[in-house]
């Protein structure tokens, strides 16, 4: 039996074309049954993932369009690929081909490979962070989420508390019982 890995970091490139195409190439490749998943490619634990590997029997063949598709880690890409070598399992990343782990040549060159996608990876996280670093210069800078209410809206709930309880609060103002706690410790912090 013939299976299909297809795997998309985010949501964005599900959305997008990304695992289109992945798929498109599997069936392509006579793939009889495709796993799918949104999910990191820094770790193996996957649930698609270990899904497909609970139905691979030793003279399957594993496609996979790329290497980065199936991992982003070198030494977990090499364990991964042993794993399924040692159950009779091929594994063929269409833009390498077939893995071969039994020879010096082919553990050389699947180690560079994983190298290079782990790499790619960490090079992509540090682009994040010197990103970040930048953005944090400009004072208008605020991670995570935008605010939902005005800061006068919440300081105006904060007076009614005085005078009300939090569930009173906030039917009254829409303002949830947690912002409004988080809220009033900030107010403490601040007059401390």
């Amino acid at each position: 039996m013939i299976y299909g890995y297809a795997r998309v970091s985010t949501k964005s490139q599900e959305d997008n074309t990304s695992l289109e195409n992945q798929i498109k190439i599997l069936k392509e490749n006579n793939c009889n049954e495709i796993f799918k998943e949104v999910h990191t490619g820094a770790t193996m634990e996957r649930p698609e993932f270990i899904e497909l590997e609970t139905k691979l029997y030793s003279g399957d063949t594993l496609v996979i369009t790329k290497l980065d598709r199936f991992t982003r880690s070198t030494e977990k890409g090499i364990s991964k690929i042993k794993e399924l070598a040692e159950r009779g399992i091929k594994v063929n990343i269409l833009n390498m081909g077939v893995v071969d782990l039994s020879n010096a040549m082919g553990k050389m060159m699947f180690t560079i490979l994983c190298a290079f996608s782990e790499y790619e990876k960490d090079c992509i996280v540090e682009r994040m962070k010197e990103g970040k670093a930048i953005a944090k210069q400009n004072p208008n800078f605020r991670e995570g989420r935008k605010k939902v209410h005005k800061d006068e809206k919440v300081k105006h709930a904060l007076d009614l508390l005085k005078t009300n309880t939090y569930k009173h609060v906030e039917s009254m103002t829409g303002i949830s019982v947690a912002t409004l706690v988080r809220a009033k410790r900030k107010e403490k912090e601040r007059n401390l």
